[in-house]
């Protein structure tokens, strides 16, 4: 299940029952889980670790060397988790002496011409639409979704469950459970819809509005928010995963909208 006319380095660590076609080109430090598949002309370069039943679709480079300044050389990895999606044109960067490693988690599905520079962590279940383009040492949490053509900004940090609008410029951090959008980015709501298909009740749903009710339309600095949030809302595990986040954030959290005014 090997093509001939792939260009296979004798050291690379290879699995049994994997699909390797023709022109990909294969370097010395690599391993490939069994059930993978490495498309037409796909280049996985050193450091690079996929993991089971993987699909790399033709054109995708995979562990290149960082588009960083201060890269020197050393020995880094990027890791691709079991059953990831990666699809044409993809680039993925290595990590830098930062992380040490790039990071894309398990059943994510990567489209086409998306760029995921060094050091980023993704975890589980993310989307991450045509073009949209990830710069180093971002964060994005499980189940999240970056709609196409949207540009984020180094070490930005993305909760989990939120969903970006496309074409958006993300520069500050995205809280959990959030839907981002508009230009500047901003907090447009909650995704209600991506939480309901993924089984949250209604109470968590509408437990989760009002703590962001409380943060983004009560006139409170972020801060004062957190202390309301925590004195008023029992507590619960969404709850909780709010508050960590946003009292966690280096960059600040994106600001909010209400009624199409800033608040």
């Amino acid at each position: 299940m090997i093509s001939k006319q792939a260009n296979i380095h004798p050291g690379a660590k290879i699995a049994k029952i994997v699909t390797i076609d023709a022109f990909a080109t294969i370097y010395e430090d690599v391993e490939i889980g069994p059930g993978s598949w490495i498309g037409p002309n796909v280049v996985i370069m050193n450091g690079a670790r996929i993991g089971k039943n993987v699909q790399i679709f033709p054109g995708a480079v995979i562990s290149g060397d960082p588009q960083d300044m201060k890269f020197k050389g050393e020995v880094t990895t990027t890791e691709i988790g079991d059953n990831t999606i990666i699809r044409e044109y993809v680039t993925i960067n290595k990590g830098t002496k930062a992380n040490d490693r790039t990071v894309v988690g398990k059943d994510c599905l990567i489209m086409s011409y998306v760029h995921i520079a060094h050091d980023c962590v993704l975890k589980d279940k993310i989307i991450l639409g045509s073009y949209a383009g990830l710069a180093g040492e971002v964060e994005v949490d499980n189940w999240a979704i970056i709609s196409p053509g949207s540009l984020v900004h180094q070490f930005v940090r993305i909760g989990t469950h939120v969903m970006i609008q496309g074409g958006s410029k993300v520069s500050k951090d995205v809280p959990p459970f959030a839907m981002a959008g508009r230009e500047p980015i901003s907090f447009t709501g909650i995704n209600s819809i991506g939480l309901r298909r993924r089984g949250f009740t209604n109470e968590t749903i509408y437990a989760i509005q009002e703590a962001y009710r409380i943060i983004y339309q009560r006139g409170l600095n972020i801060s004062d928010a957190m202390e309301v949030v925590e004195a008023n809302l029992p507590a619960f595990k969404e709850r909780d995963e709010i508050i960590l986040f946003i009292r966690a954030s280096k960059r600040g959290i994106i600001r909010g909208y209400f009624d199409g005014k800033e608040v």
